[in-house]
Formats: structure tokens, C-alpha cells, sequence
């Protein structure tokens, strides 16, 4: 424990006072050779020394006052404009609002053109696959096999296309067609597939006529509920990795579109007859079932025999997010066979948790799910009781497994509460009957008519052909034929989706005005996400959504939640806040002042915020027109731009320019040089007022170019910086400049070339004083040789400009020290020493005792200087100037804990969603969702065994396995585009540390028995470090436990879901619902169909098999369940 004295504080109980008389006596107690610790007054003293020399040194070499008035005699120059947030807000929303609107136009028509379409189609019987004309998207992909071997692609009567690049869509296309993408599972040549291919035929004429009225629309997609999609333009299949998985009626915009929000109890017969397979069976059918589910929805999942309960931790229906589905399928994995089946239990579990109107729920489709392997009880008496005579509450019953129960009781009770019976004989059937139960639920949509034609736009998530991030507008089919009776249809044909890329979005909104720490976001009703800097996915999986909260976006506070909440309820509003931010490095924690603004985007449902600095209340537009028209002659019109021509740089220093659009034909490069050379070749060619150009970031460039250049002439030239042990010096700019002094340090400079992307440029303008920043270093960090290599240290501050009553910062400033030089100048500043001084010089035995110093005493004595990260800047210690950088802790964790602890630092611990991993090992339990089923010696010694339909499941599932050989992986592999094994998504656990609001000078004493430390600490002035001075530690007893910075994986289960959804956030449903309709016909509510195959089959099939799982070349991973 360590003992702590602030300056200026009476200790107010005794044991305290006793405390701080033992640090007086120890401080004033002479070490070995005549030396004692340090006085506070004299630390003090060492510390005003280090703040003089550091604002001296800035103060001359940084240029702030100089280049305010460089600023100010340019006035003629630039105009300073204002933010205002408001009207900002409200023109960016009605530009979101326009681009949508133009996009929801384009969908109503392919909507009604297939509405119109089907009705008018003649089913075909006999209709044949070479009757029908259409592009097979897959039909030129390849697939590889597990073994590497490319596999024999069928026949296929598809049409031959050419395609033609297209940066619209980022891959080839051709305009005069669409394409047909049909699931891997699904037989194309069926009659269904077939007529369903003819009669959307018509859609291409409809597509293209959208594309000559809005140019810049992107994918335009039919996906039917029979599970054949078709889009435009086509563009071949991007074939994943593994077997093609794709199915449209699984993709989130699809579920969205296809029915209205769902209230789900999944219960699942785990009773003693559901044992091996089956169970498997069982369990992976949940799983399938769950991934129909999306965010607008709840659900719980319960296994039942004599009693129910829940699998999970949750004790209520929960939304069905990304991370609580994935709760239920690791859980899922754990139920056991045992017991005796009580159907009565399972139901009276489910309709209690639909009941439940103390939690936050869909309110809308209410269903129980029932998984099971058969059995003679109906329940009615439960219906009766929770569910007749009004029937609320949809059945959908699974029989799941081949047995020779009765199948009637699991018909009647589907039938009975309005819902569907399925069979689930084998794995084959899982997919396509736990996403079938979406046409029940359509059927209120589809008699609802004209008020279900609702458009919605969807989450934000991975487009499956490349687009990168997009959100979907979707709008129902409905089937408008009738019977021979005049009954209405009341299938849902499909859903007609739009796409729209947030890139499209993102260029509405502004950017370099609101300066380094301004941005735009958004989000949808559920708080997550659409637009946001911090939304950054690492992994590509176009099977899940990209939900990012706004509280996880960035650092939750109350005045954050109270602004989401605002959002989602369609509301505008503003607010200023003290917040916490995350720098761009997600090192450092800084508290700040933001203005929030919102408000809605009419007819969707999204919210728009802007977020501003108050600094960036004004920025700077330059007006060079004049000047540059000025410019007639071809071969003076480069005289604006002289001082970016690298022959310059060795006068001038070197620039680096911000990779920004500029204009239309300026070709983007990562490499800074390059980039420069197409920017000057594109300046010899145009003007800078050219129509194709931004007139407002190529003016400000202009003009940041020059003022940098008058300071190089004014200040830096005139400065020897080796007198001073600087490596460099320099200035970086809003405008997008970056001059960097001497030209040869510009080899060594590792900043982003984009100021607004640099964390020295974005701290600065958010921090007072000097910004100091070292370069990082991970605990691995073995360090660099200092003979052969230079260490700087970045130390920069902001140019704050008031002109006419008006604040800004446009620029900061800076320099770069010498590691080396400035380590030996700290122990000569932090010492009873002057630099005139020679070592050794002092002499001090017991009678004198003379205090130690950094210098004279460094063998003893431990001076730092650690910033307000925690991070090593400086030190008396050799051995620690190659651990610059790293984090206090790795360097001396007994002494940073002392810190932590005396309230220096506080901790800031928050979860990144956003990042991936390499995956873990799999267990090889019995539970696992891939192990085989292995029969037992008794199975194969009973015959009944052989002839039921349990060896013919297993054939089938030993079928799969060769065919899709990733079928049931978890995780991100299947069917994700270029997705490597080795990476999946993670959650990643961060932990930053800061200063506290303590600014109190501190002596403390580190109580480690026999072999106490004493440290002071103070922080310096107009800066962001604290001077450390302690003992060196003398023995083991000092050793503490490193506080943990480095971003770690969040272990299973943190942060803890359990609890988490019994505070949900805030969020809001769809604004409609369509759940029932007194004209629904339910008598379509399924029908069972038993195959029974002959014994001699069975048993050359399971030899077959058998032979195979013991063989050399085991079956597939993906052949398990």
C-alpha cells in the first residue's frame, strides 16, 4: 500500500497524522553516503526548471505567436465562416432525405411491376429449363473442394455476357441484364424455380428503365420467398472461399421486408427418447432458427421434459442482437437428453414468457416454436387457457428426426393456433424449414393490402457482391391473384430491395469545415450506428448485420444515453456536454467540451447528429480568385504552387499534403510522394477554380502552403536546432498541410500525411499547453539500438487565432526532441546542478547530508517523466530510454500502482465490437455442434435401428458432408467472401488511463515492509506530463502486479449479457405492425410425408459409411452437425 501526503491537507484522524509523520521522518532521514530523498520544495524547483526550459524551447522554435500574426496579415486572403449547427443538421438531413426519397421511387415501381407481373403470369406444368432464357450469376464461378480439387461445375443453359468495369458498383457489370443467384440447396430445374424464373423475366425492362431515370442507383434485387434472386445489373457470383451459402430469404434485409416484428419462445423436447442424432438435430435447427431473427426482434429458448427452463442465462424474452444469439447457440449446445416428455410444461414456460409485459418486447408477432421428437399429448387445455378463443399466439411445431411416432398431435396443435407443422426427418431439411414459418407470418401483411406496402430501410451491413457497407430499402410483394372463389392470395411473393452505400450518404455530409474533431453521425431506432467516424468494421461477413451502438461508438456517459434516446424518439434537439473522447490511437483519454446537435431524416428511420468542438464554431474559407486570375501565363500559373515542388524542400522543409479530392481526376495514393507528383501534374493541366475541382479545399491549401512557407522564412530558418537537441521542427494545418523542417527529418517523420487523422494534430487542438507524445511501444517492445538509430519525441501545441471576437484553431505546431540528448538535459534540469556544473564536483558524507538528485544520483534516485497516459516520455535511467514509450507499468509496476492508487491516474475500461481475432480452438466435447455420430454396438446389433430413418439420417448427413463441406461451421467462415479461417470477429477489451482532477503536489511512501519506497509526483505546468521522482526499488518485496493497458480479448462472456439485458437500452420498433387478419385462411398449416427406405439400401449405405469415418481420409469437419 503507499501512503499519500498532498501539499496543503491535514490529515483528520489520528493513524493518518502517524503516517504522515513517518514520511517527514523518513524524508528528512539521511541515506547511505551522507544522501537524502529530495525535499518537496526542492522537487518543485526541479519541477518549475523543466516547465521553463519547455516553454522556452517552444516559444522560440514553435512559432505560435509568429504565425498569428502571419494569420493576421494575410486577412485579405480567407474569410472566417461560421458553423451553424442547426441549420447544418437540417440541410444534411433533407440531402439524406432527397437521395433516399429518389430511391424509395425507383422501388415502388419494381414493386407494383411485380405485383403486376405475377398476376398476369400463366403457371406452366410442363415448362422446361431450356425453355428458359436468364444469366446463372454462379454459373462461371469455380468451387473448390476441401482437397484443394476443383469441382465439376453442372450444365447450364445460361446466357453469356460480357462485362465492363464499372466504379460505381467496384467490380464488372453489364447493364442489359440481370442476374439469377438460386441457393445451393434449391433443384433450379424444379417447376416452381422454373416459372418463378419466367414470370420475373419482365423486372429487367424495369430495372433499366429505373437506371436511365436515377443514374446512380446501385443493385436493385427481387429476392422471392421460393429463394431465387434476381438483381441489377448483372455481374457474376462472388464465389466465398467455401460452398456458395447464400440465401436471400436469410439476409437481414429480406427478414426485415418479408414480415413484422416477432415475439419467439423457442422450446426444444430434451426428454430421454431425443438422444444422438436427433438431439444434434435439434440443436442445430435452433441455431438456424435463430439466425432468422433480427434486431427488431425477441426471443427466449427453453428445453423441457418434466420441467422447463431456460438454456440460457436469460429469464425473459431478450432482443435477438448478434451477441445474445450467440449466447443461445453456445448454450444451446449444452442441453442433455434425459427425463420424460411434458409438453404441458414446455407451453405453459412459453406463453409465461409472452405474457410478461414487465419487459421490453416486439409487441407484435407472438410465437412458441416446439421442437421434438413426437409425442400423444395435445396440451388443449393449455390453449384453452392462455391462447383460445382470440389465438394471439402462432404454433409452429417440428418434428424433428425419423421415428414411428404419431405425428397427428403435432399437426393439431399447429393447426389449432393458427401456425405450420414442420418436419426435420434430416439435416438436409433444417434450412429450408426453419425459415418457411415467414410465409405464415406475411399472410396479415399481404390481406393488409396497400397499408403493409410500408418501406423501411434496414441496418447497416456487408453487401454480398462488394459494395462494402450499405443499407437496403425493402418493400413487400405481395401475391395478387385469387382463387376460383374470388379469395384473396395471401402469399408473400418476395421483397424488392434498393440498395444505397454509405459512402453515397457520407459524401452529403460536411467534413473539412467542421474542422479535425467535428463529424456527422447517425443512427437507426435501434441507437445503432449508420454514420458514425468510429464505425469501422475489421471483417467482412455478409451474413450478419453491422450493429454498432451510439454508447459503444464512443465512451457512454448519461448526457450521451439522454441524446439517443432523443434520436430514436424522432425528436431535434441541442445540447452542450463535457464529455470523455478516445484519441485517434485509442491510447489516451481526454475530457472535452461538445455541442450535439440532432434531428430526424423525414420518411425514414434514421436521426441525424453533428457533433462540434467549440473551437470549431469557426473555420477558415480562403479567397484566392483574385490572386490566381491574376495568373495569365501558362508558365507562371505554377507560381502558387512553388513552394509544393520538392526542389523547394531543401529550403523550405518538406510538405506532405492531406490525400483529399481536390478534383474529379486526381489519382489517390498511400504514398504521400506519388500523390504529390499527381496533384502537381493535375495543377499544370487545370486551374484552381476549375468547375472539376473543390474550390474550397484547393483554395485553403493554397493558402496554408504559403503561410507555412512565411514560417519557415521568419522563424525556423534563422534557428540552429541542434543547439537546442531538436530533430525537427514543424507545423500541420487544416487546410491539409503538413511542413516539416529540415528536409532530411521528413525520412524519420511517421505522421499521418492527413492532419485530421493525426492523434498529435486532434490531442492538440483538444488539450492546453504542450502535447507531448512518444512513440509507442507494445510491452514486447524490445527497443531500438540508440547508437544507430534517433528517437524522437513529438511536443505540439495549437494556434489559437481571435479574430474580430471570433476563436479558432487552424493549425498546430511543434517540434520533435532528440531522445537522447534531451534524456541528458532532463538529469541536469532535474538536479541541484546548472549546466556550467562538472560531474562529481559535489562532495557529501553523513555530516553534510546532502540531498540526492537525478543526475549525481541516478543509481539510486528514479526520475520520469510519464505523460497523461501513463506512457514513459523521459528518464534518469540508461536502461529505460529504450522503453520510451511503453506504458509505465512495463517499466515499474510497483511504482505506477502507487500512482493509480494515490488518485494520479483514473481508468477508463470500455469493449471494442468492431475487431477480429484469430479463431480458438474448438473443443472436442460431446456437445460440440461438429461431432459425429458414431452409432453404438448395440444400435448396429438391433435391427430395428438399421430400418429406421436414423441410419438414412445419417447417410444424408454423410451426403452433405461431402458435398458442403462447411455447412454447419460457426463462426465467420461460411459463405463470407475471401474470409480466411484464421480470422474472426472478437470483442477486444480496452483500458485507458488519464489524469485525474487531482492537481496537488504528492509525497507518498510505498509500504513494502523492510524496504519501503519513497516517490513525489507533480504534474507540470501547461503540459501534458507528471514529473515522477522515487527510490529505486531494493528489493522483491516492492513488486506489484502490472496494471494492464494493452487491449486484450474480452474473455467468454464479458461483458456479461446476462446482465446487460436487464437494463436494455433504449430503442423503438417499427411503427406499425401486422400480426393478424380476421379474412386469414388457416387451414394451409402443413402436412406431414414420411420416406421410408428399403433395408438393402440402409445397410450398403451405412457400411459405406462406416467404412468411410474409418478410413485414412476422415469425412469432412462440415459433415458433422
Amino acid at each position: 500500500m503507499a501512503m499519500a501526503a498532498p501539499t496543503g491537507s491535514a490529515a483528520p484522524v489520528a493513524p493518518a497524522l502517524c503516517g504522515h509523520l513517518a514520511l517527514l521522518l523518513l524524508l528528512a532521514a539521511p541515506a547511505a553516503h551522507g544522501y537524502s530523498f529530495p525535499q518537496q520544495h526542492t522537487m518543485q524547483y526541479w519541477a518549475r526548471r523543466l516547465e521553463q526550459e519547455i516553454d522556452g524551447v517552444m516559444r522560440i522554435f514553435g512559432g505560435v505567436q509568429q504565425l498569428r500574426g502571419i494569420y493576421n496579415e494575410n486577412r485579405n486572403l480567407f474569410e472566417v465562416k461560421e458553423n451553424v449547427p442547426r441549420k447544418l443538421v437540417e440541410k444534411v438531413a433533407g440531402d439524406i432525405e432527397s437521395l433516399l426519397a429518389k430511391k424509395v421511387r425507383a422501388l415502388k415501381r419494381l414493386a407494383n411491376a411485380a405485383e403486376k407481373f405475377q398476376k398476369a403470369h400463366h403457371w406452366q406444368d410442363n415448362i422446361r429449363e431450356e425453355d428458359i432464357e436468364y444469366y446463372d450469376s454462379k454459373a462461371d464461378t469455380e468451387y473448390d473442394d476441401p482437397d484443394g480439387e476443383e469441382i465439376e461445375r453442372e450444365k447450364s443453359n445460361s446466357l453469356k455476357l460480357e462485362f465492363t468495369d464499372d466504379a460505381n458498383f467496384k467490380t464488372k457489370v453489364n447493364y442489359s441484364y440481370a442476374a439469377v443467384q438460386i441457393p445451393t440447396d434449391i433443384y433450379k430445374g424444379s417447376t416452381v424455380i422454373l416459372n418463378e424464373l419466367n414470370w420475373t423475366q419482365a423486372l429487367e425492362d424495369v430495372f433499366i428503365e429505373n437506371r436511365k431515370e436515377d443514374p446512380s442507383l446501385l443493385w436493385q434485387v427481387f429476392g422471392s420467398a421460393t429463394g431465387v434472386t434476381r438483381y441489377y445489373p448483372a455481374t457474376p457470383w462472388r464465389a466465398p472461399n467455401k460452398i456458395d451459402l447464400y440465401d436471400v430469404r436469410r439476409r437481414p434485409w429480406y427478414i426485415q421486408g418479408a414480415s413484422s416484428p416477432k415475439d419467439m419462445v423457442i422450446i426444444v423436447d430434451v426428454s430421454g427418447s431425443v438422444s444422438g442424432l436427433t438431439l444434434k438435430l435439434m440443436k442445430t435447427s435452433v441455431y438456424e432458427m435463430l439466425d432468422t431473427l433480427s434486431d427488431d426482434d425477441y426471443v427466449n429458448v427453453a428445453s423441457f421434459n418434466e420441467k422447463a427452463k431456460p438454456v440460457s442465462c436469460f429469464k425473459h424474452l431478450v432482443q435477438a442482437n448478434i451477441r445474445n444469439k450467440k449466447v443461445f447457440k453456445e448454450d444451446v449446445q449444452g442441453m442433455v437428453a434425459k427425463g420424460t416428455t411434458d409438453y404441458k410444461a414446455g407451453f405453459e414456460y412459453a406463453f409465461d414468457q409472452l405474457q410478461n409485459s414487465n419487459i421490453t418486447r416486439a409487441n407484435c408477432n407472438k410465437m412458441i416454436m416446439m421442437f421434438t421428437d413426437g409425442g400423444e399429448d395435445r396440451v388443449q387445455d393449455v390453449f384453452e387457457k392462455y391462447n383460445w378463443p382470440n389465438k394471439t399466439v402462432r404454433v409452429f411445431t417440428f418434428s424433428v428426426g425419423q421415428h414411428n411416432y404419431d405425428v397427428t398431435p403435432l399437426q393439431w396443435m399447429a393447426c389449432a393456433n393458427k401456425g405450420y407443422y414442420f418436419e426435420i426427418p434430416s439435416i438436409g431439411a433444417i434450412r429450408i424449414n426453419t425459415q418457411e414459418y415467414l410465409d405464415v407470418l406475411g399472410r396479415p401483411m399481404v390481406l393488409a393490402g396497400n397499408r403493409a406496402k410500408q418501406v423501411q430501410w434496414t441496418n447497416v451491413y456487408q453487401d454480398a457482391l462488394g459494395l462494402g457497407l450499405v443499407v437496403t430499402g425493402t418493400l413487400p410483394v405481395f401475391n395478387l391473384t385469387e382463387d376460383s372463389s374470388d379469395r384473396k392470395n395471401q402469399l408473400i411473393l418476395g421483397v424488392m430491395g434498393i440498395d444505397v452505400a454509405l459512402n453515397d450518404i457520407k459524401r452529403l455530409t460536411p467534413r473539412y469545415n467542421l474542422g479535425a474533431n467535428g463529424y456527422v453521425f447517425a443512427i437507426d431506432l435501434n441507437g445503432y450506428v449508420l454514420l458514425h467516424p468510429n464505425l469501422q468494421p475489421q471483417i467482412i461477413n455478409f451474413r450478419e448485420p453491422v450493429t454498432l451502438d451510439f454508447l459503444d461508438a464512443e465512451l457512454e456517459d448519461e448526457n450521451k444515453e439522454e441524446i439517443r434516446r432523443s434520436m430514436i424518439d424522432g425528436n431535434d434537439g441541442q445540447r452542450f456536454i463535457k464529455t470523455l473522447i478516445k484519441s485517434l490511437d485509442e491510447q489516451y483519454i481526454d475530457e472535452v467540451f461538445r455541442t450535439y446537435t440532432w434531428a430526424p431524416i423525414k420518411s425514414t428511420n434514421y436521426s441525424l447528429g453533428l457533433v462540434l468542438p467549440p473551437y470549431s464554431t469557426y473555420y477558415i474559407q480562403a479567397n484566392l480568385s483574385d490572386q490566381i486570375l491574376q495568373v495569365k501565363l501558362p508558365n507562371i500559373k505554377m507560381k502558387d504552387f512553388e513552394y509544393l515542388l520538392p526542389n523547394s524542400f531543401e529550403s523550405e522543409g518538406h510538405v506532405f499534403i492531406a490525400p483529399r479530392e481536390y478534383c474529379k481526376d486526381l489519382d489517390l495514393s498511400d504514398n504521400n510522394t506519388e500523390f504529390l507528383e499527381n496533384f502537381i501534374a493535375l495543377m499544370e493541366k487545370v486551374t484552381p477554380d476549375s468547375k472539376q475541382c473543390d474550390n474550397f479545399l484547393l483554395h485553403n491549401l493554397i493558402l496554408d502552403t504559403g503561410i507555412t512557407q512565411q514560417l519557415v522564412e521568419r522563424v525556423w530558418k534563422d534557428q540552429d536546432l541542434n543547439t537546442y537537441s531538436l530533430l525537427a521542427v514543424f507545423a500541420a494545418t487544416d487546410g491539409g498541410i503538413t511542413r516539416v523542417f529540415p528536409n532530411k527529418a521528413a525520412d524519420d517523420w511517421e505522421e499521418e500525411p492527413e492532419p485530421f487523422n493525426a492523434s498529435f494534430y486532434r490531442r492538440s487542438l483538444d488539450n492546453k499547453g504542450y502535447i507531448f507524445k512518444p512513440p509507442y511501444q507494445d510491452a514486447g517492445y524490445r527497443g531500438l539500438d540508440l547508437e544507430n538509430n534517433t528517437i524522437g519525441i513529438l511536443v505540439s501545441t495549437a494556434v489559437e487565432l481571435s479574430i474580430g471576437g471570433k476563436t479558432l484553431k487552424p493549425a498546430v505546431v511543434g517540434v520533435k526532441l532528440d531522445l537522447e540528448a534531451w534524456a541528458e538535459k532532463f538529469k541536469v534540469l532535474a538536479s541541484n546542478q546548472t549546466d556550467r556544473d562538472q560531474l562529481g564536483a559535489r562532495r557529501c558524507d553523513p555530516s553534510t547530508s546532502c540531498e540526492m538528485d537525478c543526475e549525481a544520483n541516478n543509481k539510486d534516485l528514479i526520475c520520469v517523466l510519464i505523460d497523461d497516459g501513463g506512457f514513459l516520455v523521459l528518464s534518469n535511467q540508461e536502461d529505460h530510454w529504450y522503453q520510451v514509450g511503453k506504458f509505465f507499468s512495463e517499466v515499474d509496476a510497483n511504482l505506477m500502482s502507487a500512482l493509480y492508487n494515490n488518485s494520479f491516474y483514473a481508468r477508463k475500461e470500455s469493449y471494442d465490437f468492431q475487431s477480429v481475432c484469430a479463431p480458438e480452438a474448438q473443443s472436442n466435447t460431446g456437445a460440440a455442434p461438429r461431432g459425429v455420430f458414431v452409432p453404438t454396438v448395440a444400435d448396429l446389433l438391433n435391427l430395428a435401428w438399421w430400418t429406421s430413418a436414423a441410419a438414412w439420417s445419417l447417410f444424408q448427413q454423410f451426403l452433405y458432408g461431402l458435398t458442403y463441406s462447411s455447412w454447419f461451421q460457426t463462426g465467420e467462415s461460411p459463405g463470407s467472401p475471401g474470409m480466411e479461417a484464421r480470422e474472426t470477429s472478437c470483442i477486444m477489451k480496452q483500458t485507458q488511463y488519464y489524469f485525474s482532477t487531482v492537481n496537488a503536489t504528492y509525497n507518498a511512501i510505498i509500504d513494502c515492509g523492510n524496504c519501503s519506497r519513497l516517490f513525489h509526483a507533480q504534474r507540470l505546468a501547461n503540459t501534458n506530463l507528471l514529473f515522477v521522482v522515487a527510490d529505486k526499488p531494493l528489493c522483491s518485496q516492492c513488486e506489484s502486479v502490472k496494471l494492464l493497458q494493452a487491449e486484450v480479448r474480452a474473455p467468454p462472456r464479458d461483458p456479461n449479457q446476462c446482465e446487460l439485458v436487464d437494463r436494455p437500452r433504449y430503442r423503438k420498433g417499427p411503427h406499425i405492425c401486422f400480426d393478424y387478419n380476421a379474412t386469414e385462411d388457416t387451414s394451409d398449416c402443413g402436412r406431414g410425408a414420411s420416406f421410408a427406405p428399403s433395408l438393402g439400401v440402409l445397410l450398403s449405405l451405412q457400411l459405406l459409411l462406416l467404412y468411410s469415418s474409418a478410413s485414412r481420409h476422415p469425412l469432412p469437419p462440415a459433415a458433422c452437425l
